[in-house]
């Protein structure tokens, strides 16, 4: 099937591999070096892998923030993106043309109802505005020395009341950028379009030679007896070659709008008026100009249903790309995903039903769908101001003169391979929000998580920040108010990414129970998505290399975000282990991600914050783990030291015994230690982070906090602030009453953890477990059938979803929280799973 051979690696590759690491064994014994053969061996074994993951990956709708867009993961390249609109009305038409994703544009939903990166998929576009339901599928053909090639098909079906002679236009829009070739031939039949194929014929350092075509597809032309058509002609299809530089080169719509409005200017130069004026479909095509430029954009017009093909041919593969493949290959990558996502995520009751299934399959695409490749100059204040070392009272004020000094700069240019929390208004990478998105992505696909997680690192500078959203190029800022782009070096965000190497070191020891003490060899049998879990040899090489990354991020970490235990005398275990996020304000917190969570009323330098401390927590434990599997004794005791430090302070410098939670430190009016508790998400963070234990005295009460109604729980999950707060819904309310995925996904599974270990809470912590995992799935489920869309938050009161459409980032958790087993379902024998556990 597709699926296999997408994602298994070359036999005739392997195979040459593998006879060139044997022969050079047996060469190097009769030298007396056979280990250094059996090394290079392994080098040579390492670079294969690596090379044919980069030629699986390479291409992708790698261009989230549009409906549908290719391209490669190579800086200033081929890239393609879809345009469509009905053309019927003037006064309408310039705003239903569709392009970049966008919130409330008339669209009952849209996504992917299945893909994989590797392979491909079908997304389904409900565009009720424009009266039409677009399919656009997506596949990739392996073969050649350039990625291989790929094909998509572009399906439109009219709504039932849509008029079944309805114009709509499609759009391909084509451009290359770093130099190279590409060019339009005309049709020699038909000077005013073409009547069959469209074939751009194209070069680039990075793709060798290549052909596109646009086929003629299924579809009605509309016709019309206007004399302007001796202008316009008969062709289904037309071309326009233009040549634009590269920095504005992505700028698709107001191109095709500015050409578009010559066609209307020569009208009225011509004394085409009011009434004389030609069919709104064609006033709105562009005349046939094909040829040499940078930027192709071939247009269609139908009336009714249509259909057609892109065909991306490599000249490295040999063979051209047909129709014929493209439907064969679509069927094939259907039936291979559906079959591997039951495989993968095993949904486990209630929501083992078939309406459960389609909704996983469509959230964990639209995950994974997600996936950008992002290049260029990010916006950066290194400046390094005094004032940003905020150490004064006051310090906010002064942090935010000194912004508005206006002291950035463009860097770079970086790249980036991330997935994206939402396509229509956040189509960047966030630092906090990756480590969620990938951990569903990684039980899919081991190694394409390893990669995003490496590309993410490969932003790190020599200090060890990275910044926690990035804004990379032009197109990516176009998306971003000014006052958010600027990035600072001490900022910091929650470190997920620990989370999602975590995972994988825990499934790296469990390949064969241990670890592996010799070198093993890669079977032809097994996949590049397992390939570093499969030969753990590789997975261990992957760790070495990014294990100083992590270290350098920690130590980042401990210095930049320390907080102040000795200055106020506060007693604790450790005068080392206390942490403050810096970029605080009067009503924010952006650093922590829980932006406008209730903190100390007034920011103070002398500030503690129980989520830091936490993560940092996370991150000793994470690097305790690799260290272990890598053999740094020395650094695993370090790392122990530095953990059971912070589970100490945790204790003694943020709980409270009168409110029964976690609470973040400040310095109050005669500077003495005071605890500041507003019970929700943050009161939490010690249990959601996994650093209590099971039998934890402290664990009832963050238990009974959890199940309160008239605090945290309620029928759709937790929510982030507790009903009794003061601040409860107030203000911008973002982290103020509404339920995330995120955090709900944490507390799902650290209850899991707890009912299934030995301790006085395991019969409390299985019911929460079970009643929360019902909730928080039934909440997304239900909004997602209402609306079309899986949501940023749900409303503690209703469980809609609200704010952000379309976050198909961290709200894909569901998937995962599906996959969990039931603890509440009885085996055969009578007994409840958890026993079994």
């Amino acid at each position: 099937m597709a699926l296999g051979r997408q994602l298994r690696l070359s036999s005739n590759s392997l195979l040459a591999v593998l006879f060139i690491s044997l022969l050079g064994i047996v060469f190097a014994s009769s030298s007396g070096s056979a280990q250094a053969a059996a090394d290079d061996g392994e080098s040579i074994l390492h670079s294969e892998i690596g090379r044919q993951n980069n030629q699986s990956l390479l291409w992708g709708p790698y261009r989230p923030n549009l409906y549908f867009g290719v391209r490669p993961r190579i800086p200033k390249s081929l890239m393609t993106g879809l345009l469509w609109g009905k053309v019927e009305s003037y006064q309408e038409f310039q705003h239903t043309v569709r392009y970049t994703c966008e919130q409330n544009e008339g669209m009952k939903g849209y996504g992917w109802d299945e893909y994989d990166t590797r392979n491909g998929g079908v997304q389904s576009i409900h565009d009720i505005e424009n009266g039409v339901d677009l399919t656009t599928s997506f596949v990739k053909i392996p073969g050649g020395a350039h990625g291989g090639s790929w094909a998509a098909r572009i399906k439109g079906v009219l709504n039932e009341d849509t008029p079944k002679d309805q114009k709509t236009t499609v759009i391909l829009y084509v451009s290359q950028e770093g130099g190279g070739e590409l060019a339009s031939a005309p049709d020699p039949d038909n000077k005013f379009g073409y009547d069959g194929d469209v074939t751009i014929k194209g070069q680039s350092e990075g793709l060798g030679k290549y052909k596109l075509v646009v086929t003629k597809g299924k579809g009605v032309q509309p016709k019309s007896d206007h004399p302007i058509s001796e202008r316009w002609g008969p062709g289904q299809t037309v071309v326009q070659s233009l040549q634009y530089a590269d920095d504005v080169a992505w700028q698709a719509k107001p191109i095709i709008f500015k050409q578009l409005k010559e066609g209307v200017d020569w009208l009225v130069e011509n004394n085409y008026g009011s009434e004389n004026t030609p069919p709104v479909w064609q006033v709105f095509s562009l005349t046939n100009h094909p040829g040499s430029g940078n930027i192709q954009v071939v247009q269609k017009v139908f009336e009714g249903d249509f259909e057609f093909d892109i065909l991306f041919s490599s000249e490295s593969a040999g063979k051209e790309v047909t129709s014929d493949d493209l439907t064969r290959e679509i069927r094939e990558a259907t039936e291979s995903f559906g079959e591997r996502f039951a495989s993968v995520f095993s949904l486990k009751a209630p929501f083992n039903v078939d309406q459960y299934k389609r909704f996983g399959r469509s959230m964990f695409s639209n995950l994974i769908g997600g996936i950008g490749y992002f290049y260029g100059q990010s916006v950066v204040d290194r400046s390094y101001a005094p004032e940003y070392e905020e150490e004064n009272e006051g310090f906010w004020e002064e942090a935010a003169e000194a912004r508005a000094r206006k002291q950035e700069a463009l860097e770079g240019p970086y790249e980036l391979f991330t997935s994206i929390p939402s396509r229509p208004f956040f189509p960047r990478g966030f630092l906090w929000d990756e480590g969620f998105h990938l951990l569903p992505i990684a039980d899919w696909d081991n190694d394409l998580a390893l990669e995003i997680v490496k590309s993410w690192f490969n932003l790190m500078d020599e200090d060890g920040w990275i910044g926690r959203e990035q804004i990379l190029g032009a197109e990516a800022r176009s998306k971003v108010p000014q006052e958010f782009q600027t990035q600072y070096p001490h900022y910091a965000n929650p470190p997920t990414l620990f989370l999602v190497v975590d995972q994988f070191v825990e499934k790296l020891k469990k390949t064969n129970g241990t670890l592996p003490t010799g070198k093993e060899r890669l079977s032809q049998t097994e996949t590049l998505a397992t390939a570093s879990l499969d030969n753990p040899e590789i997975g261990l090489e992957y760790l070495r290399k990014l294990y100083p990354l992590l270290r350098r991020q920690f130590e980042w970490f401990r210095k930049t975000q320390k907080g102040d235990i000795k200055t106020y005398d506060r007693e604790a275990y450790s005068s080392k282990e206390a942490y403050r996020w810096r970029g605080r304000t009067v009503s924010h917190c952006l650093t922590s991600g829980l932006d406008d969570y209730p903190r100390p009323r007034t920011p103070h330098p002398g500030e503690l914050h129980v989520d830091l401390m936490s993560w940092v927590g996370v991150m000793a434990k994470s690097l305790i783990n690799i260290g272990d599997a890598l053999g740094y004794a020395e650094d695993v005791n370090e790392f122990k030291k530095i953990l059971d430090a912070i589970e100490h302070n945790l204790n003694d410098l943020h709980w409270s015994e009168k409110a029964g939670c976690f609470c973040d430190a400040t310095i109050d009016d005669f500077e003495e230690n005071e605890l500041v508790c507003h019970k929700g998400y943050i009161s939490l963070f010690p249990f959601l982070t996994g650093l209590m234990k099971a039998d934890d005295p402290k664990l009832g009460k963050i238990l009974e906090l959890i199940g309160d109604e008239e605090e945290l729980w309620s029928p759709y999950g937790l929510r982030s602030l507790s009903k009794k707060d003061e601040f409860y819904g107030t203000a911008e309310n973002y982290w103020r009453s509404p339920i995330w995925i995120n955090i709900n996904y944490l507390a799902i599974s650290q209850l899991r953890n707890v009912a299934t270990q030995d301790g006085p809470y395991m019969e409390t912590a299985r019911d929460l477990y079970s009643r929360l995992r019902k909730n928080v799935v039934e909440a997304v489920y239900n909004s997602w059938v209402e609306t079309g869309f899986a949501w940023e938050q749900y409303n503690p009161e209703t469980g809609k979803g609200q704010r952000t459409q379309h976050f198909t980032g961290w709200t894909s958790l569901v998937v995962k929280i599906m996959a969990m087993d039931d603890l509440e379902a009885p085996t055969e024998g009578g007994q409840h799973v958890r026993d079994e556990l």
